[in-house]
């Protein structure tokens, strides 16, 4: 990680525990802004209410911080819509907002729609598949946003707890975090590699932010996010916050391609637009994190071999056999 990525890692990453409901009110009357929770959904009956009772219950009747919860529906076949909405939801099916845009199916395109039926000033977005989890999750993301005006988007990440056996636990992010976003990331983008979860479900922005973005219809969602926030406002227009843990439905090694597929679509894209010239030669190193003994992020680094060795057919006289 270069010294400035590091400074801005220093500088715009907290954990959730900075960021206490009585402080944040405050902010939040003092600068007279609304917030509202956008929980994109598919089929998520049994795990939804649970996500949308908890902030209810903590966020809105306990510490007035979010004016409204909002569910998008993406055409579940389930009762998705109603356990959402008899646990203090307002529910929208995602197809039935602006039906003369037509409609896609995905998590960006529910967001994008979310964009045409809330009003508030801050935007959280947290993922209906939540386990294990807490309504800090919507209160720390809020933090950075009510305490820095020229802070735009904000990223979660948490310990991911597995589901093995041994109930081991890592900061890596999802197996397309790893595998695809963060070797992208370094090798195109690396003043995001400070970046811990680049992917995460759970984020926070302005709407004045989001509305002036294009939203892939699709998983690619978060990482076109926060390329375009970079890209635009600067890297100290990003900031992230430490959660805790995490835990989620897993997703099939099938659908996990896909999403890895809509990845390499928005990455590719954003290499050449805006005025953004082809990196002549991909960085040498692989960002990873993993938690010290304090259970903090920390980042480590890992050459990636990117040397190619010309056609032995070419070289053979300058290196001939033996």
């Amino acid at each position: 990680m270069d010294d400035r990525t590091e400074a801005w890692f220093g500088r715009r990453t907290s954990r959730w525990q900075d960021w206490p409901h009585d402080m944040l009110l405050a902010a939040k009357q003092r600068l007279g802004l609304t917030i509202s929770v956008v929980i994109p959904a598919k089929n998520e009956q049994r795990t939804v209410a649970g996500v949308v009772g908890a902030i209810d219950r903590s966020l809105v009747r306990q510490v007035p911080l979010v004016d409204e919860i909002v569910v998008m529906d993406s055409d579940s076949t389930d009762a998705t819509a109603q356990v959402a909405a008899d646990a203090g939801a307002i529910v929208y099916r995602a197809s039935e907002v602006a039906p003369s845009a037509g409609s896609f199916a995905g998590k960006g395109e529910a967001l994008w729609k979310s964009l045409l039926v809330t009003k508030s000033d801050l935007l959280v977005f947290v993922d209906a598949d939540l386990t294990r989890w807490g309504p800090h999750f919507v209160s720390g993301l809020i933090g950075p946003l009510l305490a820095d005006e020229q802070v735009q988007l904000v990223k979660g990440f948490y310990t991911r707890v597995r589901t093995e056996s041994d109930g081991s636990t890592s900061t890596e992010g999802g197996r397309v975090t790893e595998l695809v976003a963060r070797p992208l990331i370094s090798l195109w983008w690396p003043e995001l590699a400070g970046v811990v979860q680049p992917l995460a479900g759970e984020w926070a922005a302005r709407r004045k932010l989001m509305e002036s973005l294009s939203i892939p219809v699709g998983y690619g969602v978060e990482l076109a996010t926060l390329m375009d926030t970079v890209s635009t406002h600067g890297l100290d227009a990003v900031a992230q916050v430490d959660l805790g843990s995490r835990a989620h439905r897993h997703q099939a090694n099938h659908d996990l391609a896909l999403m890895a597929a809509e990845l390499l679509v928005v990455a590719e894209r954003r290499r050449f637009d805006r005025g953004r010239q082809k990196i002549a030669q991909p960085a040498g190193e692989l960002q990873q994190f993993i938690r010290d003994e304090l259970g903090h992020a920390q980042l480590i680094s890992r050459r990636i071999p990117v040397a190619e060795r010309p056609p032995v057919a070419s070289a053979r006289d300058e290196w001939p056999r033996g």
